[in-house]
């Protein structure tokens, strides 16, 4: 076991050189590319949009407490144990080793995986779900065409990357990116068909009102309805600052 001693940084300074401890990094986030390639950098960044949508699911659940995102959430990770549950199912190794920090499987590509199960979502939920996003018509198909594409584009871009970088064949990713627009159909259904209808009673729970979950299923304009009844309510709380200092 390795002892420390300080230096004058006061920082620690091994004192033990035949400490046999084996660091690795974190391999969840880490992303290698070609030395000097910048389009390669470009993919690497690219590659971690998975987490920046998972930090996207977490603030607008903290934020806004929706059930529907909240389901929404807890499909994708369904999906990520569907994945790994196929992967060391099928045992295929992926297309180049990188010493012992990749040994996990390949089959099926859980980036792929996880990118068509969301876009695949959110193209359902603007088709079924999503109605009367603006009083304008012309707005409304345009922000639908820009939310579908841009989710498109995304995923595709990912798929790309993961195979440019060299982390998948291209079979684990047109396997991975089947398999997640099969679970997202199914999940989906489930909660369009299941789940939806729960949702009234869910949020009159006792541990609902605790943690102050909502369900906006019947609201067709979330976003209007919230600037509406803010808008309301500023303006009410506003004239009845000006009655008190009247007074």
């Amino acid at each position: 076991m390795a002892t420390f001693d300080l230096n004058e940084g006061n920082f620690p300074k091994p004192t033990d050189v035949t400490d046999r401890t084996e660091w690795v990094p974190l391999s969840l986030t880490l992303v290698e590319y070609p030395k000097g390639d910048f389009i390669g950098k470009i993919f690497a960044l690219i590659s971690l949009a998975p987490f920046g949508i998972g930090a996207g699911f977490v603030a607008l659940i903290l934020f806004r407490r929706d059930l529907h995102t909240i389901t929404f959430f807890l499909g994708t990770l369904c999906s990520e144990a569907l994945n790994y549950f196929l992967k060391h199912t099928i045992c295929e190794e992926r297309p180049m080793r990188r010493t012992d920090l990749y040994g996990e499987y390949g089959m099926p590509s859980s980036h792929a995986q996880f990118v068509w199960f969301f876009a695949t979502y959110v193209i359902y939920f603007v088709f079924i779900r999503l109605h009367h996003m603006n009083n304008n018509t012309i707005i409304e198909n345009v922000s639908k065409i820009l939310i579908i594409s841009s989710s498109l584009v995304m995923a595709l871009l990912v798929c790309v990357s993961r195979i440019y970088l060299q982390y998948h064949t291209i079979s684990q990713v047109l396997c991975g990116a089947f398999v997640g627009i099969l679970f997202a159909t199914f999940w989906f259904a489930l909660t369009y068909l299941v789940f939806t209808p729960l949702f009234p009673q869910i949020v009159t729970w006792k541990i609902s009102e605790i943690l102050l979950l909502r369900d906006t299923t019947l609201i067709p304009n979330v976003l209007w309805f919230e600037y509406t009844n803010t808008r309301q309510e500023v303006r009410a709380r506003s004239r009845k600052l000006v009655s008190m200092k009247s007074q």
